[in-house]
């Protein structure tokens, strides 16, 4: 076993999503979906994020991510499609020890997110460890 299965509560904690397209976005609605208080950073947002902004379910930082963006987040996900952000924000936030995904690298992950199946009550998580996420999600 790579990784420990857990559930965090996250209801009400400041989680930060760094970046602000449509895979920033579908984590988003996930952090949502659990209760997080979403704060975005990124200079801008997809069309459903800026929906979101509007709404103002989510907080939006509009610049590039700093190092200082990391204090007081209960969890990190990184999902830009730039490399050298997506690596400082690892190293930021392991340096702070707050947990950090950073989407479709589990070389930069402490935690990695399962395939999930909400049937609430119920709620099924299936994960490969990050070597087969087609075959979680279809599992």
């Amino acid at each position: 076993m790579d990784y420990l299965p857990i559930f965090l509560d996250i209801r009400a904690a400041r989680v930060l999503v760094v970046g602000g397209g449509e895979v920033a976005a579908r984590k988003v609605g996930l952090l949502q979906g659990a209760g997080g208080r979403v704060v975005v950073v990124s200079p801008e947002l997809c069309p459903k994020l800026v929906a979101a902004k509007a709404a103002g379910e989510i907080t939006h930082i509009a610049r590039a991510f700093t190092v200082e963006d990391v204090a007081g987040a209960r969890i990190v996900i990184a999902a830009t499609n730039h490399a050298a952000t997506n690596k400082r924000v690892y190293q930021a936030a392991t340096a702070a020890r707050v947990p950090v995904n950073v989407v479709d690298h589990p070389a930069l992950c402490t935690f990695i997110m399962p395939s999930i199946i909400d049937r609430s009550p119920v709620l099924v998580a299936v994960s490969s460890g990050g070597t087969s996420p087609v075959l979680a999600r279809l599992l």
